[in-house]
């Protein structure tokens, strides 16, 4: 619907919001376009390009519709190979995007989170310090592990019983990429929006 570099430009429209909040390149672009089914949310294979907190506009039958937010990421999800004073000053620009954007969208009260996390790194710090950050601040956050396609059945049952020991609670396995999860995290979203 539209997107915002500051608090200005946040819909005016009053709608329940669930925001995606989480790393730079851990997949809330593309879970967003699984969500949809459709690509709506520029994704890349490169960290930070999220810049805007971008609406969109959501319309399930038999709802009010409400907007789900694509938050700017914080941090980054893996290190530049190459180009080390340019991706420097992109994890800059990428952290300072957030920052602001996440500043003034919390402080408005607008919605619950989304907190996705990497399945495949389940132990990372500045995703826990995200979370912490948010419940103490009284926001309704949810924690969804991504990328799961990408863990060996071992590997996947290890990871998230850490992430549900990590976050004192349930964690919403998903795919972006296989489509698995999508219809439980939809059924955790309504219960989000109430």
């Amino acid at each position: 619907m539209t997107s915002a570099a500051a608090a200005s430009g946040f819909p005016r429209e009053t709608r329940p919001e669930i925001a995606m909040v989480g790393r730079s390149n851990v997949g809330k672009s593309s879970l967003i376009n699984a969500l949809l089914k459709q690509p709506l949310a520029r994704t890349s294979a490169a960290p930070g390009k999220t810049r805007l907190a971008n609406f969109f506009r959501v319309q399930l039958s038999g709802r009010a519709p409400f907007f789900l937010v694509d938050l700017p990421g914080y941090g980054y999800a893996r290190a530049a190979r190459s180009g080390a004073g340019k991706a420097a000053e992109r994890r800059e620009d990428a952290r300072a995007a957030f920052d602001q954007l996440a500043a003034e969208y919390f402080a408005a009260g607008r919605g619950a989170v989304l907190l996705l996390v990497d399945s495949r790194h389940p132990d990372l710090d500045a995703d826990l310090r995200a979370w912490a950050w948010m419940v103490d601040h009284g926001v309704t956050v949810h924690v969804v592990a991504t990328k799961v396609d990408k863990l060996t059945q071992a590997e996947r049952q290890r990871h998230l019983g850490a992430l549900e020991r990590r976050y004192s609670g349930p964690v919403s396995a998903v795919s972006a990429h296989t489509g698995e999860g999508l219809e439980a995290l939809w059924t955790q979203i309504a219960r989000l929006l109430g």
